[in-house]
C-alpha cells in the first residue's frame, strides 16, 4: 500500500502543469491574452491561432462545449506507445487533425507519431496528462 500512495504522489506531480480548470473555447476567444491557471500556480497562455482554428472546426454552437486544452491522457493501460482522447467533440477535433476518419466515437486511441503530430498542430491548446491505475 505504501507503494502505491508514492506511485499516486509521482503521478500527480508528473500532472501538475494541468489547469485547475478547463475554460470553454467560447470563453478563451473572448480573452484578450487566452490562458488557464494551472495546478501548481502558474499561467498558461493558449495561442489565438490554435484557438481560431479549433472555432473553425465546429459549429459556433459547440464553442461553449469545447474546453481546452485538449488533455492526451497517457497510461501503461493505452499500451505502448499509445494515448488516449476522450469525448465525442475532442476525438472529432483530434481525429482531423490528423488526418483520419471519425466515425463517431467517444472515445480514440492515438499513437506516437499522431501525438507528435497533434502537438505539432496544438502546443498550447493540447496538454498531456498521466494516468497510473493502482490495483
Amino acid at each position: 500500500m505504501q507503494t502505491d500512495r508514492i506511485i499516486a504522489k509521482s503521478v500527480q506531480g508528473l500532472n501538475k502543469h494541468l489547469p485547475k480548470a478547463r475554460k470553454s473555447l467560447h470563453v478563451l476567444l473572448g480573452e484578450e491574452r487566452p490562458a488557464v491557471e494551472t495546478k501548481d500556480g502558474e499561467i498558461h497562455r493558449i495561442k489565438r491561432a490554435e484557438l481560431e482554428m479549433i472555432a473553425d472546426m465546429v459549429a459556433e454552437a459547440e464553442h461553449r462545449k469545447v474546453v481546452l486544452p485538449i488533455l492526451i491522457e497517457m497510461s501503461p493501460d493505452c499500451g505502448p506507445g499509445a494515448s488516449k482522447i476522450r469525448g465525442k467533440i475532442y476525438c472529432r477535433i483530434v481525429m482531423e487533425l490528423i488526418g483520419r476518419e471519425w466515425k463517431g466515437e467517444e472515445e480514440i486511441l492515438i499513437y506516437r507519431p499522431e501525438v507528435r503530430q497533434l502537438r505539432r498542430l496544438l502546443p498550447t491548446a493540447s496538454q498531456y496528462a498521466f494516468f497510473m491505475h493502482l490495483q
